[in-house]
Parts: C-alpha cells; sequence; structure tokens
C-alpha cells in the first residue's frame, strides 16, 4: 500500500496511488472527520488508509461489525455537522439500504460519501452486482471516477456537494479502478483545525416523516443541475460527430483507446458523464442533438443506457430519431454475453467496430491458435485454499461427521474464505452460498420443518468475523422457535479472506490498538446456547464431536478454532511435514493418491517419476493434518532443529501432536 504518499502535505507533487488511496487521500483532502468500513474487497484499503493516518490527522476511523452500523455511525457525525465517509462493496450496501432508504428522507449536514467499490467479474465476489440501482431507487445521487486522478477530486468534491444538497452522495468505484495505481496530482490538506466543533443544535430534526419526500426531491433537482453543472462531465471528438460513445468510470478510458485504435477520430465522439445519477440532461441533450447514433460502454448492467434512452423519449421533440447500440440490442458484450463480466478495451473495441463496420484485428489469427494450444498444455489450477489453511479440515470433518450419521445431512455455507467449501478444495460440502449470514438464517427456517416430515440434520457453517456481523438475529430466531441445527464458527482469528482485518473478537481495533474481546463463547452463553470448542487440525476428535452434536436436539454451536495459516507461520520456526518413500507405496497402496488427490492440500504433488507424493517444503505450513489423514501412515511431521524448549511447545500448539516427530 502506497499509505506514504497518501498522507504527504506536499500540494502539487505526483504520487503513484492506486484508487482505493486516491479516495482516501480525497477525504484527507476535504477534512474527513469520520470514517466506518466493514472490510470487504474490493474496497478495504479505504478505510485501511485512512486509519493508517487516522492519529496525525485526529480522525476517528473504525472497522465497524457490519454495513447498517458503519452507514449509522457516519449519519451520526455528519448529523453533528462533521464531515464522515462510509465504505463498502456492493453486497453491504445491501445489508445498509434499509437505513440508506430513510437517510435520504431525513437528509444531513456535514459531508456523507458512501464508497462502493463494485466487482465486475466477481472477482472477490458471489455476484457482479451493479450499485448504481440501489443508489437510484435509495435516491441518492452517485459520482463515477474514470481514474486515479478523478477519483481523488471527486471524493473531495462529493463531501462538498453532499453539504450543498442536505443528502448522502455516493462514489461508485470498480476493481481496476480501486486496485490499480496510476499517477496522482495531491492537493492542499485540511487539518483538524478546519473543521467544526461537532454539535446537535436544538432545531436540528433529521425526520423520514411527511414532508421530507417533498424536501427529497427538491434536493434531487438541485443535484441535477450540479450534475450538468461539474467539471467531470467531458466531451472528446469533433463536432457534430455522427456516432457517441457514452460512458462513465474507467470506460472512458476504454472508449478512447478504442477509438484511436480503430482509427474512428473524424466522426466518433465519446461522452463521459461525471454524475450518473441524477443524469446531467442539458449536458446530454446538447449533444445528442448532433448525433445520429448512440453506443453505450458501461459496467455492470445498462444503467446509463436505460436512463438515457427514456430521455430521449421524454425529449424526442427536441432531438433528432436517433438509433441506440448497447448491452441492451447485443452490440457490447463479453465473451459470456451482454451484461456479464468486465468492461475491457477488446469489448469496447468489438462493439465500435460492429456499429461502424470497421474491421479491427489486433493480432494474426495465429497468434490466437498458438494462445489457445499453449494454454491447452498447462495443467489446471484450482481455487483453493492456502496450505495448512485450517478450514480445508474442518470441512473434511463435518462431511465425515455426515456420513458417519447417514441421514443426508446438509451443510449451509456463507460468504469468506470458507465459500471456497462449495468448491474441490472444501470436498464440494456446501450446499448453499448466498450473504453473510444466511446459513444461519437457512438453517432457522429448514430447523423448523419437522411437522412436515424434514429430518435430514443441519449445519450452518460462519466465520468468526462473520458471526459478529451477521448471525445474531438469524440465532435468536431460531432459538426462540424452537429450530434445530448445529452452528460451527470457523474461528481462525481474522477477517482473512479482504486482508485480516480486525473484528470484535480479536482484541484489537482498526487503528492496531488493544479492545475489549467479544468471544463467541460468551455471546452464545448470552443466547442460552451451548456451546463446545475444538481444534480442527485434529480431525478424528472434530468428526466425532460433529457426528455428537448431531444426534442432539435444538441449537448447539461448535467453534472450530485455530490460527489463519497465513497468521500463524509468522513465528520463527515451524514444523515441517516430510514423506517417508519407504512407506508410500503411490498407487500400489490402493488410497488413490489420497493426500494430493483427495484432500488435495497444495503443499503436496505428485512425484510421477519417482511414484510417491511429496512435500513441497517452500508451500507447506506445517499443520499436520496430512500425517494424521494418510491411510499408510507416510507423512510425518518434523520440528526444527535445536529449539528451545519454549519454542517447541510452541510448535507442538501449532502441530498435532501425535504426528509431530522429534
Amino acid at each position: 500500500m502506497s499509505a506514504h504518499g497518501v498522507g504527504l502535505d506536499r500540494p502539487g507533487q505526483l504520487v503513484l496511488l492506486s484508487g482505493n488511496e486516491a479516495i482516501a487521500r480525497g477525504a484527507l483532502e476535504a477534512g474527513v472527520a469520520y470514517a466506518a468500513s466493514y472490510p470487504g474487497s474490493p474496497s478495504a484499503e479505504v478505510l485501511g488508509t485512512l486509519a493508517h493516518w487516522a492519529k496525525r490527522f485526529n480522525l476517528y476511523a473504525e472497522w465497524s461489525t457490519n454495513e447498517k452500523v458503519a452507514l449509522e455511525g457516519a449519519a451520526a457525525a455528519s448529523f453533528a455537522g462533521l464531515r464522515a465517509i462510509m465504505v463498502t462493496k456492493p453486497d453491504g450496501l445491501n445489508v445498509a439500504f434499509d437505513f440508506l432508504t430513510s437517510l435520504s428522507y431525513s437528509g444531513t449536514r456535514g459531508g456523507l460519501v458512501i464508497v462502493v467499490a463494485d466487482d465486475p467479474a466477481g472477482h472477490s465476489s458471489t455476484k457482479e452486482e451493479d450499485s448504481r440501482g440501489l443508489f437510484k431507487l435509495a435516491e441518492v445521487p452517485v459520482l463515477e471516477p474514470s481514474d486515479f486522478q478523478e477519483a481523488k477530486e471527486m471524493t473531495r468534491w462529493a463531501f462538498a456537494l453532499s453539504e450543498e444538497l442536505g443528502l448522502p452522495v455516493g462514489i461508485r468505484s470498480v476493481t481496476r479502478l480501486s486496485h490499480a495505481r496510476g499517477n496522482v496530482t495531491l492537493g492542499p490538506l485540511t487539518g483538524p483545525g478546519g473543521r467544526p466543533r461537532p454539535a446537535f443544535r436544538p432545531t436540528d430534526r433529521y425526520i423520514t416523516l411527511p414532508p421530507a419526500h417533498a424536501v427529497l426531491h427538491r434536493r434531487l433537482a438541485a443535484a441535477a443541475r450540479a450534475a450538468d453543472q461539474n467539471e467531470f462531465n467531458r466531451y472528446r471528438g469533433p463536432e457534430g460527430a455522427a456516432l457517441l460513445v457514452v460512458t462513465a468510470g474507467p470506460g472512458f478510458r476504454y472508449a478512447q483507446e478504442a477509438v484511436r485504435l480503430l482509427g474512428v477520430e473524424r466522426w466518433v465522439g465519446v461522452v463521459k458523464l461525471g454524475m450518473s445519477w441524477p443524469l446531467p440532461e442539458e449536458f446530454l441533450i446538447g449533444h445528442l442533438r448532433r448525433a445520429r447514433e448512440v453506443l453505450f460502454l458501461e459496467e455492470v448492467d445498462p444503467f446509463l443506457e436505460e436512463g438515457i434512452r427514456g430521455l430521449v423519449a421524454q425529449r424526442a421533440a427536441e432531438l433528432k430519431p436517433l438509433r441506440f447500440y448497447g448491452k441492451r440490442s447485443g452490440e457490447v458484450s463479453g465473451p459470456l454475453g451482454p451484461g456479464v463480466g468486465e468492461l475491457n478495451v477488446d469489448v469496447a473495441i468489438a462493439a465500435l467496430a460492429r456499429v461502424t463496420g470497421v474491421a479491427y484485428r489486433p493480432r494474426p489469427q495465429s497468434y490466437g491458435e498458438e494462445a489457445r494450444r499453449l494454454a491447452g498444455e498447462l495443467p489446471e489450477r484450482d481455487v483453493a485454499f492456502c496450505a495448512g489453511c485450517p478450514h480445508r479440515a474442518s470441512f473434511w470433518a463435518l462431511k465425515a461427521a455426515l456420513e458417519l450419521d447417514g441421514r443426508r445431512g446438509v451443510i449451509l455455507g456463507d460468504i469468506g474464505c470458507y465459500s471456497l467449501g462449495a468448491m474441490r478444495t472444501g470436498h464440494y460440502a456446501l450446499r448453499t452460498l448466498h450473504a453473510m449470514g444466511s446459513g444461519v438464517g437457512l438453517a432457522s427456517g429448514l430447523g423448523k420443518l419437522s411437522r412436515f416430515g424434514f429430518d435430514q440434520p443441519l449445519v450452518a457453517v460462519v466465520g468468526d468475523s462473520t458471526f459478529y456481523h451477521a448471525t445474531f438475529a438469524a440465532l435468536l430466531n431460531a432459538r426462540y422457535n424452537g429450530a434445530r441445527f448445529l452452528l460451527v464458527v470457523l474461528d481462525n482469528g481474522t477477517t482473512a479472506m479482504t486482508g485480516h482485518q480486525p473484528h470484535p473478537g480479536t482484541g484489537r481495533d482498526a487503528l492496531g490498538e488493544a479492545a475489549e474481546v467479544t468471544s463467541v463463547e460468551a455471546v452464545a452463553a448470552a443466547l442460552g446456547i451451548p456451546v463446545q470448542v475444538c481444534d480442527p487440525y485434529d480431525v478424528p476428535l472434530t468428526t466425532e464431536t460433529v457426528f455428537e452434536l448431531l444426534q442432539e436436539g435444538g441449537i448447539k454451536i461448535l467453534i472450530l478454532r485455530r490460527a489463519c495459516a497465513l497468521l500463524a507461520p509468522r513465528m520463527m520456526a515451524r514444523p515441517r511435514a516430510r514423506v517417508l518413500p519407504e512407506r508410500c507405496l503411490g498407487d500400489r497402496c490402493g488410497c488413490n493418491r489420497f493426500c494430493s488427490r483427495a484432500y488435495g492440500c497444495p503443499g503436496i504433488y505428485w512425484d510421477a517419476p519417482a511414484g510417491t507424493a511429496r512435500v513441497d517444503q517452500a508451500v507447506c505450513a506445517g499443520c499436520g493434518v496430512c500425517a494424521d489423514l494418510c491411510p499408510g501412515r507416510a507423512i510425518v511431521v518434523e520440528a526444527p532443529e535445536n529449539l528451545a524448549p519454549e519454542v517447541l511447545e510452541e510448535v507442538r500448539q501449532w502441530s498435532l501432536p501425535r504426528a509431530l516427530s522429534t
């Protein structure tokens, strides 16, 4: 992370920042006082960067337990007159949406900016949701930066616009902007001395009762005027271009490159919108009057396409007949079809070539044929749990216990690293996968169907961070209404999927300072739910415990506690697994290469010439599960030599004791 450049007090200096860091810098230049988020990729680095500089700029930064709480906290700071920012991914905006739809009615005071980083192609998400539709439904203006400089400048302007309108203002980023890097020219910073003294004034009322909706529409009319007048609307191209490419966000850069590579600059213009809702109507109409055709380039949904088509229909008397091309008509389509996947230069070129009839072949046909041939020779790589990940052992034990039970038990999933439990690396254990906490809600529903003859055992799986984020209401509901299921909390001591951010169970806050721990056991006790704890590396004991709990009635909680494998190996010495070639019989064993094929740890591979399994010492985490499960007892885990007794004990705690050889 380029955290150093974010906090530099050198206006005019050029620095290299990611899109997320540029947004954080824009917030600092605007004098933000309050920042809140729940970690979610691709947005997590915004809050992480602000937390890094929180002490210097007297900024309050927190990792909230969920996004609704984060937005409510930021709104409270706004009500008191301070500038505040809430950061999330689209899934988190869903969580906060109930409050957001009320917040736009009540209005705000200090600048309140909501940053949402969409994830086209679902690089780190279970879906590629387009947050612009949510902002429109909540009646909140939304800005779309096209590059790193705009990410900073738009963020700074968004605070001022929010205060001018008395509304929260959304900023929509996407993965390729959030995680890529580019040059940013720094502006002046606003220090703590430039902030007002926070106060909830006697006349302040933030109420959603009538006539709040009428007031909101007057504010949105002002937002539409700001959409027309802002500096981020741009046009690149000839006067009176017959074909207009209308875009926003990074699509502007793709469109410009596509126009240049096709050589159609003389008769194709590119219109970029700074605010995608409300639309800058007069700016658009001014360009549409001279055009005959319009091509829309945007991610993910045809949001601008539908909005501008409606605008054209409304003001048809002012315009010549126009022909539209985009995702609805199929001209803009990636490899998986219209409205699916990321926008990129290749998609933009293909769409523009279809509309203009200009042929374009970026490379000889032989290049593609050779690339496909080489790709076919590469070994397939699964999306997999890390070597030593306790979740792999947890899912193995859960599946084994359900097989022993024999009643066709169902494992209900959730969002996090352990979503991989739906894939080969998790032994295809998960049967459902929706939103954070939904596995518990589904178990609550299924757990009340016994009157209809449903008798399959139920296991809901959540991570420790998700447990605090989204399970309380469902657990309480299940307890109150008498559902029956086993809740398994995969407690690896961190929010691993998004970069090891803390949560209420870790004992530290966003600034890395000590915080009071709220344990899963304490929450379970408060709800009156029995709880047990197991080490997932001890697969036999975990399997036995799960089996026994499945035989009991009511709700039970089992915590499978073991540190994330990416954190635990940071100690100075680790044990290492080793295959004993004299015991590993390979294909003659009858285990069908259990360790590398069935259990599938990436730290173990099949050495075909030698006819035996091998451990990749550069990858192995020393967890010892492979040694415990190997049918031929051909794997041992060894402690490093010449260790002090206290270090050896630490190694033993990290390893399975019965597999550790000294």
